[in-house]
């Protein structure tokens, strides 16, 4: 065993072999934060539609108020 090895657990891995790990671990990370940021982004148009559609809805409402007390 080198100063180049690494080890996990009970095995030793070399250096290019922990080096593929980690590329996939961060790999990995980089897909679960884009499924994130796409999720939260997804979320944010569905929550401003809801508030317009809303806002159409209360404005609607008075108008419909509004013409029937003339």
């Amino acid at each position: 065993m080198g100063s180049e090895d690494v080890r996990a657990g009970d095995g030793v891995w070399d250096d290019d072999e922990g080096r593929e790990v980690l590329r996939r671990a961060d790999r990995a990370t980089r897909r679960g934060w884009t499924a994130i940021a796409g999720v939260t982004g997804l979320l944010g148009c569905a929550l401003v539609t809801f508030l317009v559609v809303a806002l159409l809805a209360v404005l609607g409402g008075v108008y419909v108020v509004m013409v029937g007390n003339r």
